[in-house]
């Protein structure tokens, strides 16, 4: 299957299948998949709470706005993507660390270049606890992204939620004692045989309406 295939043949999967489970490795790729996204100045400021039980399910459920409340039940796994807030030193200093470790600096001033550089970008789009948290969720969505297009790839379906009380949602999880901030839900699993959405043509403009070539 080639991308367009799979970019056709994902969508919203309204209804799951309760009874089918996502299978270890596929799971392992598809968290990899999120530890792989890339973000503004490789700062990676978030973090990613997995529902995968019904006790778990239960805890959250207060947050999610009712009409969505069928894809956390019967979904197999719900993640929740999270903020840092603030996107403090001591996480740059550990991204630098990791990166460090990683190999990506070789001889020369190059990780005193990178540090600089992602203080720079941090410190221009936060201005105020809004504009950082703003930016910060924009590097959620490109993760989002990735995993809705990965998922697909691997058989697997999705639903990204953004019908949920943030605040009530943070005072479950106690999210800003961690100094977090939840952004946005998946729904992760397999669509029930009565998902009326799968059925439904795609619709999206045409080409000539949403490109120009310059």
């Amino acid at each position: 299957m080639n991308i367009t295939d799979i970019s056709r043949q994902r969508y919203t999967t309204k209804h799951y299948d309760k009874t089918k489970k996502i299978p270890e490795e596929q799971l392992a790729q598809l968290f990899e998949v999120i530890r792989n996204s890339p973000s503004s100045v490789n700062s990676q400021p978030w973090h990613f709470f997995v529902v995968d039980n019904d006790d778990a399910r239960a805890k959250i459920m207060p947050a999610i706005v009712e009409m969505n409340h069928p894809r956390v039940a019967d979904s197999s796994h719900t993640l929740i993507f999270c903020a840092k807030t603030p996107l403090d030193e001591q996480h740059l200093q550990n991204v630098l660390a990791q990166e460090e470790k990683d190999g990506r600096f070789g001889e020369g001033e190059i990780k005193e270049m990178m540090d600089k550089g992602r203080h720079f970008y941090v410190n221009k789009n936060s201005a105020t606890p809004h504009s950082q948290l703003e930016w910060e969720s924009r590097q959620l969505y490109i993760v989002l992204g990735q995993l809705l297009f990965a998922a697909a790839a691997i058989g697997i379906d999705s639903t990204a939620i953004e019908g949920f009380d943030d605040q009530k949602m943070d005072e479950i999880l106690g999210l800003q004692q961690q100094g977090l901030k939840s952004v946005l839900v998946v729904c992760l699993g397999y669509r029930a045989a009565n998902d009326s959405n799968a059925t439904r043509p795609k619709s999206r403009l045409p080409e000539e309406q949403i490109f120009t070539r310059l």
